[in-house]
């Protein structure tokens, strides 16, 4: 099967990239029943030999099956099923989604109202300089880095130690909840534009607009998890190259 060549029904919204592919495909076989609960995937190779794709697509693929709570990876041994449909609530590391989701909501909305009234002129020009770094990035790794540096940026403007050691004490979680987001949820642009929104509530030193885009900017995190939990993300027009390009 060369996933460069399938396609989907509907209207062309958006190119779905090779990984996307080879996960509806795995999710799907996976809730057919095709692999039951405790059946072993086939390795990394043959399933990059049977999608035509390389061992990194499949990887990041069979990454996304974890998280989504359909499979776990034993060392040495490789994937299993371990359930028929996906858990309301992913796992990114050693942190469920709602944990993060919880502490976010608890931490990052306030700290943005803080770092809006306590802000140095160092802390603004860095939020600015990341802005434009994750507008110009296309390497989905380097802007998901730069992602967690802003947030990060964000808690330590708060003038508050604590909130910027909250934030880097969950940051490889949130790191690869972003990564999920942007490969299955396409968020890059959406939060793009919300980072922006935040930076200029901040630069204009108002507590509340700057928690409340933070607070928009989480609300349509979560929304976007919750389309991919649920296969609610709308019609797209064809799988892209083998490498995913997008």
């Amino acid at each position: 099967m060369n996933l460069s060549d399938s396609q989907t029904a509907g209207p062309v919204v958006r190119r779905v990239s090779a990984m996307e592919a080879v996960l509806a495909h795995l999710r799907e076989a996976i809730e057919r029943g095709e692999y039951a609960i405790g059946d072993k995937l086939p390795s990394e190779a043959s399933l990059g030999r049977e999608f035509d794709v390389s061992r990194s697509v499949v990887r990041e693929a069979l990454r996304a099956l974890q998280a989504l709570g359909l499979t776990v990876s034993r060392t040495g041994k490789g994937t299993f099923v371990t359930a028929n449909g996906p858990a309301e609530n992913p796992v990114f590391g050693p942190y469920s989604a709602r944990d993060l989701f919880e502490v976010r909501r608890h931490v990052e909305v306030p700290a943005a109202g803080y770092a809006a009234l306590r802000h140095s002129s160092d802390d603004l020009d860095l939020l600015t300089h990341l802005l434009e770094r994750m507008q110009r990035e296309t390497d989905n790794t380097a802007w998901v880095a730069l992602d967690s540096l802003f947030h990060i940026t964000i808690a330590q403007a708060s003038g508050n130690p604590v909130f910027g050691k909250v934030i880097e004490e969950i940051r490889d979680a949130l790191a690869r909840q972003s990564a999920f987001l942007n490969q299955l949820g396409d968020r890059r642009g959406g939060s793009n534009v919300e980072h922006r929104r935040i930076v200029e509530a901040i630069d204009g030193r108002s507590q509340d607009a700057a928690t409340a885009a933070m607070a928009f900017h989480l609300d349509h995190v979560e929304q976007t998890l919750t389309s991919i939990v649920t296969k609610q993300t709308g019609p797209s027009a064809r799988t892209d190259d083998q490498n995913g390009t997008p």
